[in-house]
């Protein structure tokens, strides 16, 4: 409907995107469904506004709208609500699981995110760019993009040999393991016992060296065995995070080829040695404020800048893409741009493809984690938390239940939280995670829409409706209308969230959407009301917009709680 009164209003000569700016919705439904305001074509026209406004809406006319009328500066727009809802609720039928797409454009896309390394650990702070970048992927692909989703994970480097000999100092007797805690419990010591031990930190030395080298056999099969470990430790919390990807890309195949492009790099003079390190001065490139970016340490050995060079190459030898997307925390804001004006300087054609979309740590009430100094909170470990607090509260409203529901209910409830506040919050904010508050069934929070869609199927079960069944309108509650709007403001919200790479946008709309639904359900009855039939159809058309809107947040939904 959005559409078509902006289409409408192109009389006004002013352009599609204007328009869409203006165009609002009215707080006071007495005021219109959308309204227009007049004061840019007043500037524009040297004309009185209210004139403007009563001239527009003489001239707009159509079955869709119930009224137009100019009300001072302003054109409201009331739609045709019985003509309206009985479109949506067809549109909503007919379309279901795919109900909100709007733009198709079929672009190719690589979207990078998630990034865990091997032998440290999963924490909760993954938990925000793996959900953002699953949401984005999501969303992009539900606008008709074909989407790559591609992990890169640091395998080699400094930690790696820090966990090494950790685990042949303290742990060499115990069986290796697929399970992060454990990994990441050996990081965590190795590092505090490497704190003011130079001995410690010379053998670690000496054994990056040697693993860098490839020559100790014994030492690179430890390597081998443990880093596939770490990985497949992985499985689970993805599969968890209902999240999956295309390709997973790894630092020690890349390192070869870094070393081969820093040096093409100082050939061409975009790059220059300096006290035996490689870098980019990028003073000397007219771009002073990124400082200098750092290639190759003075002995050599390949730094992260480096390696993100050539996975970027990579990425587009293996995909060809159209757009490739970077989902990294915002501390690396300026890496990740010395990347990019350095792939330019190199005067790749695809170098303008390349986006970020930069996101803010996640702490916790007590402060932010650390994976370097073993200062974290594991995810398998604030899960289980979680599953006890969900499994509680289901135990109240369920006695009776059997425990692997009980379990598998607390799951979802768990994984919803946490990803639902993670999405709903703008990227550019940090985050503090208090899981009691995610938890609750109540307010802004991901069990209360979970609830809420639960609540439509038992209500629909138990008026055992039929889809095929037919329906008449008769006066519209103020309710029944305000849900009916915003069911159908949902392909306008997934068309801003898709052009934004937004996610929280969605997540906003399924809260503000699980509110209007839970006022519609306490004022108007359902079931025995002379009106069933219809709310029946509301109530199922709300299920199906929920569901599409979760579905893109990565939130599977569940019949019962």
């Amino acid at each position: 409907m959005r559409e078509k009164i902006i289409k409408a209003l192109s009389i006004t000569k002013l352009s599609k995107k204007k328009i869409e700016e203006l165009v609002e919705v009215p707080k006071d439904f007495s005021k219109g469904d959308y309204a227009f305001p007049c004061f840019v074509l007043s500037k524009k026209e040297k004309k009185n506004p209210v004139e403007i406004a009563r001239e527009i809406a003489g001239k707009i006319k159509g079955k869709e709208f119930g009224k137009i009328e100019a009300v001072g500066p302003y054109v409201n727009f009331f739609i045709n609500q019985k003509k309206f809802a009985r479109d949506l609720i067809g549109r909503i039928g007919k379309e279901g699981d795919k109900f909100g797409r709007g733009i198709k454009k079929k672009e190719k896309v690589v979207v990078e995110f998630s990034q865990p390394n091997t032998h440290k650990a999963f924490h909760v702070g993954h938990v925000r760019g793996t959900s953002l970048g699953e949401s984005i992927s999501r969303i992009l692909e539900f606008n008709g993009d074909k989407v790559i989703r591609a992990n890169y994970s640091g395998d080699t480097g400094k930690h790696i040999a820090k966990w090494l000999w950790g685990y042949q100092k303290f742990y060499r007797k115990e069986k290796l393991k697929d399970d992060e805690s454990w990994f990441a419990k050996i990081y965590s010591e190795s590092v505090k016992k490497l704190e003011n031990n130079k001995k410690g930190e010379k053998e670690v030395e000496e054994l990056n060296k040697r693993l860098d080298s490839g020559k100790d056999k014994k030492l690179n099969d430890l390597w081998e065995k443990t880093r596939k470990l770490s990985i497949s430790s992985w499985d689970r919390i993805y599969h968890e995070l209902n999240t999956k990807f295309d390709v997973h890309y790894f630092e020690s195949w890349i390192e070869a080829d870094a070393k081969g492009m820093a040096e093409d790099l100082v050939k061409k003079k975009i790059a220059k040695i300096s006290d035996g390190a490689t870098i980019v001065d990028f003073k000397e490139h007219k771009n002073p404020g990124l400082n200098v970016f750092l290639l190759l340490r003075n002995d050599g050995t390949v730094l992260y800048g480096g390696k993100d060079m050539v996975l970027a190459k990579r990425k587009f030898d293996d995909y060809k893409f159209d757009k490739s997307i970077y989902v990294i925390g915002k501390e690396q804001d300026l890496y990740v741009h010395q990347v990019f004006k350095t792939l330019e300087l190199m005067k790749f054609k695809w170098a303008d493809k390349l986006s970020y979309v930069p996101f803010s740590e996640v702490k916790l009430p007590w402060g932010r984690m650390s994976s370097r100094t073993g200062d974290n909170v594991l995810y398998s470990n604030f899960k289980e938390e979680m599953i006890k607090i969900a499994s509680g509260e289901i135990e109240k409203r369920f006695p009776k239940l059997e425990n692997t529901l009980v379990y598998d209910r607390a799951l979802a409830i768990s994984i919803a939280a946490l990803k639902y506040s993670m999405l709903k919050q703008d990227i550019n904010k940090g985050l503090v995670f208090d899981k009691k508050t995610a938890l609750s069934f109540e307010g802004d929070t991901g069990p209360y829409l979970l609830y809420s869609y639960a609540r439509a199927l038992s209500v629909l079960d138990k008026a055992g409706y039929k889809k095929q069944k037919k329906y008449d309108i008769g006066k519209i509650h103020e309710c029944e209308r305000k849900l009916i709007n915003k069911l159908g403001g949902f392909p306008e919200i997934v068309k801003h969230a898709y052009g934004n790479l937004a996610p929280n946008l969605i997540a906003n709309y399924s809260y503000e959407l699980a509110k209007t639904f839970s006022e519609f359900y306490h004022n108007c009855q359902v079931i025995g009301s002379e009106e069933e039939q219809f709310r029946l159809k509301l109530v199922d058309s709300f299920s199906q917009v929920i569901k599409n809107a979760l579905s893109l947040l990565g939130i599977p939904v569940i019949r019962e709680m």
